[in-house]
């Protein structure tokens, strides 16, 4: 009985401290966030750490999708973007996006987060900490998109200025424009304004026209086309690398879209469902279109049929029902499988697929708004904003003019940074070093070595 007695004593004081753990802030102090304030923080935080993750995924999807001598550039190139990139939205990046005493072009103020509060606001909200880690990993991901596209020929010295300068610079005044209250997000057609709820024009559309440029300067491997200018495969060395790579990404864009809500809330789960159905769409519709068009469900292609349905959901997540979202989805990955067999024609040589992938499916992404929006998503400020659902054509127009200036501007600056680059300095490894591998040549070490111990 004295045990029992005991058992009920410690249970009930557990119960009291479980109470004023979970218990709103409010309940004891009149000052301070309250707890939705920290819920909401926690999550973007968590968000932000998948997002993060994804770096992971884009360095085994970029090393599985190319040969075996170049693995450790790859994967080196990767972890540039993190070290680097992140350096650089550091330095200037965030000040240029979101620092509070720009103008409609170009953000100013905060650099090195110098007199950024970066405590949670009493009145709620994102703190500036947790605000700069989610918005740092989103331009880690910019930059790392074109990392395929360059993979195997590129020379690491100018593969790291490409890397400072679009996390510095190029991203950065995208962002501003768009998400930092600059002059996209001023402008109107008709009643309609701009969306993209997480980035499939700001970030992907971005990465890929940056990926575009990066191949169109390079130009093709050594061996990409026969002497009739036809394209040769180059398989790459580990596709069960490339594969799980696409999981990885998948479950990291369960923070990426999600975690654009910036809040712990009701709209959560919405986004998130919207963004499964929209990957397992591009992923069904490429396994029957690439089955159609080669014979075969090449699964290379499938896994970026799903990359492809998740880039294209990434500007409607927030507006759209979830039929629309496997709609948006499924165009998606019929679209990558035609985009990559355009770019081979072309003679733009992608190992990956990523100007496809980001390029063109972030595009698709950013015009679906205009076709299929329905709710508010934060940005559209109206409901039934789509063409399919008696929007009319403002919407679609004015996602196209959107589209339209971030071209415009990462083709110029990108192309006339590349052309900086091999001017000067070089941008493209010589033939030599391509045959033999980046990986001794550059890195000093192989992927891949035997186990043989000197003695």
């Amino acid at each position: 009985m004295r045990n029992k007695r005991a058992l009920r004593i410690i249970s009930g004081l557990g119960g009291v401290a479980a109470f004023v753990a979970i218990a709103p802030s409010s309940v004891f102090a009149q000052d301070g966030p309250d707890t939705q304030a920290y819920l909401d923080n926690i999550w973007v935080f968590i968000a932000g750490i998948l997002v993060f993750f994804m770096q992971a995924g884009f360095a085994l999807v970029e090393a599985g999708l190319t040969r075996a001598k170049n693995v450790v550039n790859i994967f080196a190139k990767n972890m540039a973007d993190a070290i680097v990139g992140i350096t650089a939205w550091f330095a200037v990046g965030w000040a240029f996006a979101f620092g509070p005493d720009g103008g409609d072009f170009i953000g100013s103020g905060q650099f090195f987060l110098s007199d950024a509060d970066l405590l949670i606001p009493a009145e709620g909200g994102l703190s500036n900490a947790t605000s700069f880690f989610f918005q740092a990993v989103f331009a880690a991901t910019a930059v790392t998109i074109a990392s395929g596209a360059m993979a195997e020929r590129t020379k690491f010295s100018s593969y790291l200025i490409f890397s400072t300068v679009m996390c510095a610079i190029i991203y950065p005044v995208v962002v501003h424009w768009t998400w930092g209250g600059g002059w996209i997000a001023g402008m109107s057609v008709g009643d309609a304004v701009y969306s993209d709820f997480a980035g499939s024009g700001i970030v992907h559309m971005t990465g890929g026209i940056a990926a575009f440029m990066g191949a169109l300067f390079l130009g093709p491997r050594i061996g990409r086309y026969d002497a009739d200018g036809k394209p040769r495969a180059i398989p790459g060395h580990n596709i069960p690398f490339a594969i799980v790579g696409v999981f990885i990404l998948w479950l990291g864009w369960f923070g990426f879209n999600p975690g654009s809500e910036l809040a712990a809330d009701e709209f959560v789960m919405t986004v998130g469902v919207n963004t499964m159905l929209a990957a397992v769409a591009g992923g069904l519709f490429c396994t029957i279109t690439i089955w159609l068009v080669a014979g075969k469900p090449d699964v290379a292609m499938i896994g970026n049929g799903v990359l492809a349905g998740l880039v294209a959901i990434t500007a409607p997540c927030g507006t759209v029902d979830p039929l629309p979202a496997f709609i948006i989805g499924g165009i998606g990955g019929v679209l990558v499988v035609f985009s990559v067999f355009f770019f081979d024609k072309i003679k733009i040589d992608d190992p990956v697929g990523a100007i496809s992938v980001h390029g063109v499916c972030g595009a698709w992404g950013l015009l679906s708004i205009g076709l299929f929006a329905k709710y508010d998503d934060a940005f559209l400020g109206r409901e039934d904003a789509g063409l399919l659902y008696g929007g009319g054509i403002d919407q679609l127009l004015m996602q196209a003019l959107m589209l339209v200036i971030i071209l415009v501007w990462v083709a110029v600056t990108t192309g006339a940074l590349f052309f900086a680059i091999k001017s000067t300095i070089g941008l493209r490894v010589s033939a030599e070093e391509e045959i033999e591998g980046l990986d001794v040549l550059e890195h000093g070490l192989a992927g891949y070595s035997g186990d043989t111990v000197s003695v």
